[in-house]
């Protein structure tokens, strides 16, 4: 009996990701179609036809996806363990709480335009430009939704917990950071959006490298085939990247099904 009764959950957990893929794939159709009906329409020079854009995308250079892939990489682990320790040090001293938050909310006020134009100015190496903007930007996200996951944690659980005498590290290993993976895939999900996009600002004015760059490249050719094509994989590149996380949230949190 419990081998039918999860065998029959199991089809229907198959049953609603067809359905959500099937939504986007619909989705997907339908946009391609607009395209290619307004392209009919409109200027070359404005929007050109998914042929000539896909063609194009088979010719581009796929070295410069790799390295702008590769530092938003290594900006958000880096973001993400700061973000993670930083959190962890205000959750547990509150007095850290009142002198640090206020320093990452104003860093998290700043425009990331400014942290591009501060990074030209300050600093001679290229890629710890990227870098630097990256980690400005996405630092105080993780810092604050880590922090608020760890302080929704139910007091009555606390409150178990403590009954065992745990210490500090145990409290945060067994309890904390379980009760707050939902909020840290969520904030990865959004700070791989938010990545993507700085970095090809970062890139645009400040390396000789990366998609930003190559976009730069094609808009002094005045190529907006070039343009749209490095659009359309920078957007599946996005896609792909967070499928893996709802793949690995899915996994992760396949306890709440």
């Amino acid at each position: 009996m419990a081998v039918v009764e999860s065998s029959e959950r199991a089809a229907q957990r198959l049953m609603r990701r067809v359905g959500t893929w099937k939504d986007y794939v619909i989705s997907l159709v339908v946009l391609l179609v607009i395209w290619e009906a307004l392209s009919r329409v409109l200027p070359g020079y404005v929007l050109p036809p998914l042929e000539a854009v896909f063609e194009t995308i088979l010719n581009l250079n796929f070295v410069h996806v790799y390295v702008t892939l590769l530092r938003v990489a290594v900006a958000l682990l880096a973001s993400f363990a700061a973000g993670l320790a930083l959190a962890t040090i205000m959750y547990l001293s509150k007095r850290a709480e009142r002198y640090l938050m206020p320093i990452v909310s104003l860093v998290m006020a700043v425009p990331a335009i400014c942290w591009v134009l501060f990074a030209i100015l300050w600093f001679r190496e290229q890629e710890f430009r990227v870098f630097f903007v990256l980690f400005a930007v996405c630092m105080p996200g993780y810092t604050i939704d880590i922090l608020d996951g760890i302080k929704s944690v139910p007091y009555q659980l606390r409150e178990v917990m403590l009954v065992f005498r745990p210490t500090r590290y145990q409290l945060l290993r067994k309890l904390i950071f379980p009760s707050i993976l939902p909020n840290v895939l969520t904030t990865w999900k959004v700070n791989l959006g938010l990545g993507i996009r700085v970095v090809t600002v970062a890139e645009l004015v400040g390396t000789l490298t990366g998609v930003g760059y190559a976009l730069n490249f094609a808009l002094g050719n005045l190529s907006i085939r070039e343009i749209m094509a490095w659009t359309v994989v920078l957007v599946a590149s996005l896609l792909a990247l967070q499928g893996l996380v709802y793949l690995i949230e899915s996994w992760a949190l396949r306890w709440r099904r």
